[in-house]
């Protein structure tokens, strides 16, 4: 009988060796040793190996080890950070790298009160301007109604969440509409990034139109523009705080920016701050006036966050301090810096009447800004002198901030009589203002209303012309249909064999009927 060597079903065979696998020689017992092929027993060492390797990598994979606490946090709500999944990792594969290469995320970003389906007319007509310029792009809206899913999905501990609880939990307890809106935009630009618009802004030009051609969008991590230039007012009790500012009601980036997480954490601090120094128990108790909103939440805060880490970034290369004086004052062209494109106060923030912003029709214009959902104010009051009013009525043109500045420091010295004089005048003046705005309100309406009425008027001559035109259709129609079976009625006599006829001749009086008209050609009206 041929001798066959013994059959081993897998690498993980009871007959295998449990002797080191240094040696060929010593990885099977001698007894075994002339029952198998010499070739079978070289490659046991090879098998074994492999095997041992996967199953170290299947480990590794499935359960990862977890990271050491980075101790305590001296804050109210305790911090996450040291727990949050990186944007990168396989454990939440649908965010990306900041370091990413290729295009930015096509998706575009609003909130506001209600869903799509139940805007206003007015906030129809501007988000429609995002989805017909961009028909690539995502658009999505969140909403009073489904923005605590949205973060409690991004920020939570669940599937795909970033762990940082405590980043869910403050934003439940913030109270004032504004502050929740802006710490949103930015909640959404770090786990999803693409574009955020305030609902009440208008696209001009497509999103493509944001970098300029001469830029690799691979050098690109964000793209801001400049909404208030005017250092001048640096000095200003009031005005300085709020005088050099990037435009954050319109802005690009790509998902996992550090700093748009450090602006979230800003906040939460800011916010946690105030609520001591104010004596509540909870952030959503805290009062806050017009300027602690722009310099906590807005603007000055998203700006100083950017400069901030622009300078972090620069750390160690050399060269100046970034600052707005030296790097972004009087800026003619958009201008790269640290990663991030600063385009020039024309292209997010045009026709505001101060910071050299030239106006809507300009061509480097892309987004326009119509202010209607800007009513927070109202809740968060700016400082109104009694009889001078707001300082910001002047639009930081100078001249009007200088006279402002005079009969403010000039107040405390007049007399109790002149003081009411001056309050008198001041009524009415402000009632006068107030009946001008009115009949111009008025007059807008009626004019509105002769041309809705002229609209109509137009609509239901129009409406009556195409009735009379199809009308004078229809009895063409028959008259050919009748002409036609006529001719039909002829030719079937002629062939059952009646053969041609000669015509007789008309008899004195005979009127012969006048043609049909010809295709295109409309008869008489009946």
């Amino acid at each position: 009988m041929k001798w066959r060597p013994a059959r081993l079903s897998s690498p993980l065979s009871p007959l295998l060796p449990t002797t080191p696998l240094a040696s060929p020689t010593l990885s099977v017992p001698s007894k075994l040793r002339n029952r198998i092929p010499s070739q079978m027993r070289r490659t046991f060492p090879a098998y074994i190996l492999i095997v041992t390797l996967l199953i170290l990598l299947f480990k590794a994979e499935v359960f990862p080890s977890q990271p050491a606490p980075v101790g305590s946090s001296s804050s109210a709500i305790t911090r996450r950070s040291h727990l949050q999944k990186p944007l990168g990792s396989s454990s939440s594969s649908h965010h990306q790298s900041p370091q990413q290469t290729g295009d930015f995320p096509k998706k575009i970003w609003q909130t506001w009160k209600v869903d799509p389906y139940n805007f206003a007319k007015r906030d129809k007509n501007t988000a429609r301007t995002w989805t017909s310029k961009n028909p690539g792009y995502r658009y999505e809206v969140l909403t009073d109604h489904n923005d605590l899913l949205y973060v409690e999905s991004k920020y939570g501990s669940g599937p795909g969440g970033l762990d940082r609880p405590d980043i869910v939990e403050f934003y439940k307890t913030v109270t004032a509409q504004i502050i929740k809106a802006d710490l949103l935009r930015y909640m959404i630009m770090y786990a999803d990034g693409g574009i955020y618009a305030d609902i009440d802004v208008e696209a001009l030009k497509p999103a493509e139109r944001f970098i300029p051609t001469r830029y690799n969008v691979t050098d690109i991590d964000m793209v801001i523009g400049v909404e208030i230039d005017q250092p001048e007012f640096k000095k200003h009790e009031i005005l300085g705080g709020k005088c050099m500012s990037f435009c954050q009601w319109t802005f690009m980036c790509r998902p996992g920016l550090p700093v748009m997480l450090k602006l979230i954490e800003n906040i939460m601090s800011w916010l946690e701050e105030l609520a001591k120094q104010q004596n509540v128990s909870s952030v959503g108790e805290v009062e806050l006036a017009f300027d602690e909103v722009i310099s906590g939440t807005g603007p000055s805060a998203f700006t100083g966050a950017i400069l901030e880490d622009m300078n972090s970034k620069r750390k160690g290369k050399g060269g100046q301090k970034i600052t707005w004086d030296n790097t972004f004052h009087n800026l003619d062209e958009s201008k790269l810096v640290e990663r991030v494109l600063v385009l020039d106060v024309e292209k997010f923030a045009a026709g505001q009447g101060h910071s050299n912003s030239g106006n809507h029709d300009a061509r480097g214009a892309l987004v326009k800004h119509h202010y209607h959902a800007s009513n927070w104010p109202s809740k968060h009051p700016r400082f109104k002198h009694p009889a001078y009013g707001e300082v910001e009525r002047c639009n930081w043109d100078a001249e009007c901030v200088r006279k402002w500045d005079k009969d403010v420091a000039q107040w405390d010295g007049l007399s109790e009589k002149q003081k009411k004089k001056i309050l008198d005048r001041k009524q009415k003046e402000y009632e006068l203002e107030m009946e001008r705005l009115k009949k111009e309100k008025e007059q807008a309406e009626a004019l509105e209303r002769l041309g809705r009425a002229e609209r109509e008027r137009k609509k239901r001559e129009e409406e009556e012309r195409l009735r009379k035109k199809e009308r004078m259709e229809e009895v063409y129609r028959k008259a050919v249909e009748e002409d036609k079976k006529k001719k039909n009625q002829q030719i079937l006599l002629e062939a059952a064999g009646l053969g041609h006829k000669e015509s007789t001749p008309p008899g004195p009086g005979f009127v012969a009927p006048a043609p049909l008209p010809g295709p295109g050609v409309l008869p008489p009206a009946l």
